[in-house]
């Protein structure tokens, strides 16, 4: 009878040490958040995987191939340096908000852009939803873009799948583009 009592106690113990471990590595596993921080490289723009190099404006992120991500804990910043050759070295930055509200960004003659940015609940995934509009010929048109951002397990490089549909074309396109980390 009372080696019955020993076993049960033990295994009741040993039950509440591996409950523990279990928690613990859980809550490790939840509170991990990718850093999309830093500076990145890639052989082409966004854009230009989808051919839609023509809707963005100079100094928009999605024109350029190189990018110096800050990222907070609620946004990130995106520099972007000037494109143009000769041009001064002036960068421009876009804030991404994590909050799910809209953005804007208003260029001259009708064009912009309107987006939202979505961090995934694990942190690892990071979701923008623009709405590019432009003027072409008197007439409004939108091209919808999303891109979904995913850092790699070891941190070195950012792939950007985006799809795009537009009242221009009125298909879909769909592209990958991945920036390794420069520093």
């Amino acid at each position: 009878m009372k080696n019955k009592r020993n076993v049960l106690y033990s295994l009741a113990i040993l039950l509440v040490v591996v409950i523990y471990f279990l928690v613990q590595a859980q809550q490790k596993n939840s509170t991990h958040r990718a850093d999309f921080s830093g500076e990145w490289k890639s052989k082409e723009s966004i854009s230009m995987g989808g051919n839609i190099v023509c809707l963005y404006d100079e100094g928009d992120r999605m024109l350029s191939k190189t990018m110096k991500i800050e990222q907070q804990a609620d946004f990130l910043t995106i520099e972007v340096p000037n494109p143009s050759p000769g041009a001064a070295l002036v960068t421009s930055q876009e804030k991404l908000a994590f909050d799910g509200k809209a953005s804007e960004i208003n260029h001259d003659q009708g064009r912009g852009k309107k987006f939202t940015v979505k961090l995934s609940a694990d942190g690892q995934t990071m979701t923008v939803n623009s709405i590019v509009h432009l003027m072409i010929a008197q007439k409004q048109e939108f091209v919808n873009v999303t891109e979904v951002w995913k850092l790699s397990n070891d941190g070195m490089s950012i792939s950007v799948q985006a799809n795009a549909t537009s009242t221009l074309s009125g298909g879909e396109r769909s592209w990958k583009t991945v920036f390794d980390k420069a520093r």
